[in-house]
């Protein structure tokens, strides 16, 4: 493979923009991969790990790897069916290059006869219909860029590197070239019709690297993987009308599924912006309390119980550290301490600063938490799930808590950064954990008194009556105790079971909302400028399709499907969504892809292949 002149040193003008990315994984670490062929982020050994390739974060000294035809060439890319195996197909005047990219996650019968490493990431390139110049790139920067990878040649081995105990090995069949002053590894080729390459970048931290030939076993590994994704899909219960975006979205949530615990994170990235240059840029490699439930059942009603009860049992594990308190986040194995720190010498994303490690939101008094907890706990046990004496424990523990601080202001589902106030959603969410406890003292799941929790959950509903409507009490409800502003949040008390979505004051919950916080189908979660921030934010994608949702619960199912149809829309071509939508471009902003937005799609479609409200959730006061 001939040198490159002049190698670029793994770094972009500008990075792509955050809806060009795809994400690959193992559901143990994950890669964004770029439209143009280039794995611009990845952490290892774990998501929540420091990041090898991070050119997302700052396009001269991230880190990427990439794989292009070194002309001019057009982009076409697609998972294959019902996987997250990722092929994107370069077409240029001479020929095609085909692109297959994955994590490989193989059966206990395909790990037979061989060392398999701890983590790999797997590309293969075939050419096709003519010749094809083939650009290659390996640029490691371990530890977000902040030390230097001391890439060394293995002879046939590869190329490969050690940093802090970390060992890493690229292996392929192509020939390619070290820059020991670049610190990496390019290269390029004229391939030739039907002629297939592999590059193989191999991870371990605790052990031998575990390598293998590459070719047919490299081969063989992609179709392992690709079954192993085919048999996870084939228990996908959902047939309704949009199979196939409701089925990305199961899978993007597999892929967010840790699975040495079952926590479901947020993102698999920190620090993309919610808005182009501005402050807002958290590391949202956490999983949060606050979506829970809604996860829980979104897996459950597409036919995965075994990673809703994962999930639930994570959940109740995880916040062992903290009870009877909860924490709004934990880590993917429940540790607490998730310090926010700044990374000075990173550029952000298209100059969007600081980046951010960490989440300082860690310890804020969010009581919403408490309803999210207890309602997932309710809806496994209404499922036939067992909840045991130390389950019980827990949740009578959770009890207690909310009956002493569900007076207090706090900073709300979306952990504003400033002063405390009396969320009404938050009281809404009180009322769910005592009411669903309540629930399952009457159906014999639980035992105790019940008195206390009954007296303080008849208590939240009469101060929400009385704080938190509309001025003269006769409207619908606002964002806080004795305010006039809305939050989308309030789209959820009808899902709660708190309100009826037919009821004079949802719906007036509802028109304010569409008519304050929306443009067309899209929905901000609060007005701008109401958490601190100067600079404005896009539609939160999860708001989006929570109105969905509620058009449905109300039988407005035209409306319902019309919004449905259009926020389809908004996904990239691979039918991923981030945290937030740019109304005026259609872009994708925060962190990609956001796991609580596809739970959103999920749900939103869910109900509308129900129709009504099922009259089991009208459990309003």
């Amino acid at each position: 493979m001939a040198a490159a002149a002049t190698p670029p040193a793994g770094a972009a003008a500008v990075q792509p923009p955050i809806g060009d990315y795809a994400l690959i994984g193992d559901c143990r670490s994950a890669a964004l991969v770029s439209r143009e062929g280039s794995i611009d982020w990845m952490c290892l050994p774990n998501m929540p790990d420091p990041a090898l390739f991070a050119l997302v974060l700052d396009s001269e000294r991230g880190g990427c790897f990439y794989v292009r035809p070194a002309g001019g060439y057009r982009v076409r890319r697609r998972y294959l069916p019902q996987t997250n195996v990722l092929e994107t197909t370069f077409t240029t005047g001479a020929g095609e290059l085909v692109v297959t990219d994955c994590m490989p996650i193989l059966s206990e019968s395909a790990l037979e006869g061989g060392l398999n490493p701890q983590r790999e990431l797997l590309r293969r390139l075939e050419v096709r219909g003519g010749s094809v110049e083939v650009e290659v790139l390996f640029a490691p920067r371990p530890h977000f860029g902040r030390r230097s990878p001391a890439l060394r040649r293995r002879g046939a081995l590869g190329f490969g590197c050690r940093h802090g105990g970390h060992a890493l090995l690229l292996h392929t069949t192509l020939e390619l070239h070290l820059d020991e002053g670049r610190q990496c590894v390019h290269g390029r080729r004229v391939l030739a019709p039907g002629e297939r390459h592999y590059l193989s970048l191999v991870y371990a931290s605790d052990g031998p690297l575990g390598l293998y030939p590459l070719a047919a076993e490299a081969d063989r590994r992609i179709a392992a993987t690709v079954r192993w994704w085919a048999l996870w899909c084939s228990h996908f219960s959902y047939q309704g009308p949009w199979r196939e975006p409701v089925l990305r979205s199961a899978l993007t949530l597999k892929l967010l599924a840790f699975a040495l615990s079952g926590a479901v994170l947020a993102a698999p990235t920190t620090s993309l912006p919610e808005h182009i240059g501005g402050e807002r840029n958290w590391d949202y490699r956490y999983c949060w309390l606050r979506d829970a439930s809604l996860v829980l059942r979104a897996f459950h009603d597409l036919g995965y119980p075994g990673e809703g009860e994962a999930f639930l049992q994570w959940l109740l594990h995880s916040t062992r550290l903290t009870w009877p308190r909860l924490q709004v986040m934990y880590d993917v194995y429940g540790e607490t301490e998730l310090h926010e720190r700044e990374l000075p010498e990173l550029g952000g994303y298209r100059g969007s600063r600081p980046v951010r490690v960490g989440n300082g939101a860690e310890h804020q008094l969010q009581l919403d938490i408490y309803g999210s907890v207890v309602l997932a706990a309710f809806d496994y046990a209404r499922r036939g799930g067992r909840l045991g004496r130390a389950e019980s424990r827990r949740l009578h523990g959770l009890a207690r808590t909310v009956c002493e601080l569900w007076q207090q202001p706090d900073s709300g589902i979306w952990e504003i950064r400033g002063e405390q106030r009396h969320h009404v959603y938050s009281k809404v969410m009180c009322w769910v954990a005592l009411d669903r406890l309540l629930r399952l003292h009457e159906a014999g799941v639980l035992r105790g008194d019940g008195g206390p929790m009954r007296h303080t959950r008849d208590r939240i509903a009469a101060a929400v009556r009385e704080h938190g409507l509309e001025a003269g009490g006769g409207g619908g409800y606002v964002g806080c105790f004795g305010g006039e502003h809305m939050d989308a949040a309030l789209l959820l008390l009808a899902r709660s079971g708190f309100e009826d979505p037919r009821s004079p004051r949802m719906r007036r919950t509802f028109e304010r909302i569409d008519a304050e916080l929306s443009d067309g189908p899209l929905i901000w979660r609060y007005p701008v400028g109401s958490d601190g921030f100067g600079d404005p934010e896009g539609a939160f994608g999860v708001c989006s399709f929570w109105g969905v949702e509620y058009l449905a619960r109300c039988g407005r199912l035209d409306a319902a499907a019309s919004r449905f149809e259009a926020l389809l829309g908004y996904a990239n071509d691979v039918g991923l969504y981030g945290e937030q939508i740019d109304p005026a471009s259609g872009a994708a902003l925060g962190n990609f892809p956001q796991a609580f937005t596809h739970v959103g799609l999920i749900n939103a479609a869910l109900m509308l292949e129900a129709g009504v409200t099922p009259r089991s959730e009208v459990l309003h006061p």
